[in-house]
């Protein structure tokens, strides 16, 4: 049984057709300051050093070596506020409101000039069909604050149930956070054997990111706000390399499916959301499809499975 679980009525409405401008919005203005952070880490395996984490405001970089200083960039979405604070006091605001994405950049990197932050960033998107750069792209942007805060609360909805099912793996896992990249919160687990090379071709993203991503045999699962071919927000699993037989494995709730053109099962987010127990709902997507991940490839699961975790009670050994 999950601890301290949540109610259907506690995961919030979120159509994706109803906020995609506004999504999208926010997609290209993480994609801005997550290349500030890329640009200033050293690279982490599986590009683990250039993910957000959640806050209980909103998004946040974490810290970042600049220099001798450290610096960090947060989203608040209660102030609708970015908020770039650095370890020697300095504090820089920009608000979160409709514009331009170049005059977001702009003002970006007008306050990391400011608490001087000098970085050499990559100056357009990547992962997405368009790859505009930042500073061209002048078009006028939505920005729907509430519905921005609807996704906010579905992610935190989501982290606790992701960073529960991570609780039961002794092997290597990523930590549960948000690629900026895909604007998908997601935790990958690893059996510690080396797959194929990845083909690559991903829009607009070196074929070298993901050569490295994908080094290892993966079972990975998350949560999308919608497109990419996903046509509403859903939740998602699936296998690199993939094993023979994962597409048409029975997993659980009934409601997830194999999308053939993505790789990987789908769950809508509405079926969690209406669920009587949106989080054992949830729990049981990420597992089955792990379990079917796992058993179809060989994985040693009698060495890497274990029990999920429990506050205040050591793993025992």
């Amino acid at each position: 049984m999950l601890p301290h679980r949540s109610t259907s009525e506690d995961w919030p409405a979120l159509s994706y057709k109803d906020w995609e401008p506004t999504c999208t919005t926010l997609h290209l203005w993480t994609q801005i300051v997550g290349k500030a952070r890329l640009a200033q880490t050293p690279w982490i395996n599986h590009s683990w050093h250039a993910t957000f984490y959640l806050t209980a405001r909103g998004l946040t970089t974490s810290t970042i070596a600049h220099g001798p200083r450290t610096f960090q960039v947060d989203f608040d979405f209660i102030a609708d506020t970015l908020r770039i604070a650095t370890s020697d006091g300095g504090v820089a605001s920009l608000a979160l409101a409709p514009a331009s994405i170049a005059d977001f950049h702009a003002r970006f990197r007008a306050a990391l000039a400011e608490l001087g932050l000098e970085i050499a960033m990559h100056d357009r998107p990547s992962e997405m069909p368009k790859a505009v750069p930042f500073a061209e792209d002048r078009a006028p942007r939505p920005y729907d604050a509430d519905a921005v805060r609807r996704f906010w609360r579905a992610l935190l909805h989501t982290e606790r149930v992701l960073v529960r099912f991570r609780s039961g793996f002794l092997g290597k896992v990523s930590p549960v956070h948000l690629f900026w990249g895909g604007l998908d919160l997601a935790v990958t687990r690893f059996p510690g054997r080396r797959a194929p090379r990845h083909p690559g071709g991903v829009p607009h993203l070196p074929d070298a990111v993901n050569v490295e991503a994908y080094s290892h045999e993966v079972s990975s699962a998350g949560f999308w706000p919608g497109g990419s071919g996903a046509e509403d927000a859903a939740f998602y699993s699936y296998a690199y390399p993939e094993p023979e037989g994962f597409r048409t494995a029975t997993v659980r709730p009934a409601g997830a499916l194999y999308e053939a053109k993505l790789g990987l099962f789908l769950l809508p987010y509405a079926s969690v959301r209406s669920a009587p127990d949106p989080e054992a709902t949830l729990l049981e997507f990420l597992q089955s499809t792990y379990e079917a991940a796992a058993n179809l490839a060989g994985w040693n699961r009698a060495e890497l499975d274990c029990p999920f975790g429990e506050p205040g009670v050591p793993r025992q050994v």
